[in-house]
């Protein structure tokens, strides 16, 4: 039961991750009416299988991890409406359609929303992105009648709708501003990786080149691209993947702090009293050094929902995420990255070591402090790691020497995976002996 009677009662507007696990710890530890908000649909899903949907590898009610008496059975009511507004001093919601809503506490995880950037054509038929379920939806309308297709941004959602494309048949265009994939947040290596096994597949993978407008057939569906290389590329339809934003355009007169996002404090709240958020729409105003303010990953929201039912059920608990956590898919390559590893890191503060397979698409690196031997963080490509291994290595600030001679311990059921210890082993060896600088700190 809750710390902190009397029984209150808890609006939630938006059913992801971050909402629905709030919600569900909220339950277990109080016996407060809780509701959940949302005009997407009805049940909670996992945003992430989409493309699983398209593919024919379940169906859409396998991402539904709980099934339609789960809500009943826990008394979490759902409200399928959309939010117009927040009157936070009569403490109301009001809907499109006119209704209201009371609230004692106030929780929002309306999470992201595609970014369109103003090209011409970007609101044509047949020009979407694919982030909510009734994107997916209007694919399976688009795709019988698509032969090629465009994709505008080398971000998650646009390698994922490549696979899922390219899974149809469908000759597939990649448009890429950046010199190569994802190289942000990829080192060199691992970018030039994805490069070639995005165009192994077939992919039209087009690098340093942007969308310049969308061109209309006769009935206002897109009917090619042309870009900022002077070149028309023909498309019966267009994906736009650049990034995506706080979907919070409906707060703008609530009153509340904003910034790119809601702005809360390390207890997750806003400017406003008994008004909270979480997921990809909270802004960090105390972000976590090293972290940025907004972090639209599962993994962080779903941490968010949970910090926060503590502080809702009498438990008030700062965010403290931990180490950072990404995990991703490039087509058949599996990618991880644990703590800091920089793109293109300061040699000073960060050095890394690099083991890459001479025969397959694997790699491992791990970055670390110079000056003392820290572990800093690590990307594998290929490779499956345990997470709560690197976990409590980055927490203990382990040396180097102790993670590469323990690896074995991070590596994910070896029974099934090839394993690399005596090869990363060499490596580290290796890179000891020609840096005798690194050697004599370490």
């Amino acid at each position: 039961m809750s710390k902190d009677n009397p029984k209150k009662s808890i609006v939630i507007i938006g059913n992801g991750i971050s909402g629905v696990t709030s919600a569900r710890h909220i339950r277990k530890a109080s016996s407060h009416e809780i509701t959940i908000i949302s005009d997407e649909t009805p049940y909670f899903f996992s945003r992430t299988a989409l493309m699983y949907v398209y593919m024919g590898h379940m169906r859409f009610e396998h991402t539904q991890p709980y099934e339609d008496h789960f809500w009943v059975k826990n008394k979490i009511n759902l409200v399928q409406k959309r939010v117009s507004g927040i009157d936070h001093h009569k403490k109301i919601l009001e809907f499109v359609e006119g209704s209201t809503l009371g609230y004692d506490k106030l929780v929002i995880a309306t999470g992201s929303k595609p970014n369109r950037f103003g090209w011409p054509g970007q609101d044509l038929k047949a020009v979407q992105g694919l982030y909510h379920k009734q994107d997916l939806d209007q694919f399976e309308v688009w795709s019988d009648s698509i032969q090629e297709a465009t994709i505008v941004g080398g971000g998650l959602i646009g390698i994922e709708l490549a696979e899922m494309l390219h899974s149809r048949g469908k000759k597939v265009h990649f448009l890429v501003r950046e010199s190569s994939f994802w190289n942000k947040i990829l080192p060199p290596e691992e970018s030039e990786m994805i490069n070639k096994h995005i165009k192994a597949y077939g992919i039209d993978l087009q690098l340093e080149t942007e969308l310049k407008a969308i061109e209309s057939n006769e009935n206002g569906r897109a009917r090619g691209v042309f870009t900022s290389k002077e070149e028309f590329i023909e498309s019966q339809w267009v994906g736009l993947t650049v990034g995506v934003s706080p979907n919070i355009d409906f707060l703008k007169e609530s009153g509340l702090a904003i910034g790119k996002g809601i702005k809360v404090n390390a207890f997750l709240e806003t400017n406003l009293p008994n008004i909270y958020a979480i997921g990809d729409c909270a802004e960090q105003t105390e972000p976590i050094p090293g972290r940025r303010p907004i972090e639209a990953v599962w993994y962080t929201g779903r941490m968010m929902g949970e910090t926060l039912a503590k502080t809702l059920t009498g438990e008030k608990t700062k965010y403290a995420p931990g180490p950072w956590f990404n995990s991703a898919k490039f087509f058949n390559i599996e990618y991880q990255t644990y703590g800091i590893v920089s793109a293109s890191p300061n040699q000073k503060t960060e050095a890394h070591l690099l083991w890459i397979h001479p025969n397959k698409e694997q790699s491992i690196r791990l970055s670390f402090n110079p000056s003392n031997g820290e572990l800093l963080g690590a990307i594998s490509m290929g490779i499956r790691l345990r997470h709560i291994v690197f976990e409590e290595w980055l927490k203990k600030k382990t040396h180097m020497d102790t993670v590469i001679d323990c690896f074995k311990q991070a590596n994910f059921d070896p029974e099934l995976y090839p394993t690399y210890e005596k090869e990363l082993s060499s490596a580290w060896d290796s890179l000891k002996s020609k840096n005798n600088l690194l050697k004599n700190k370490l």
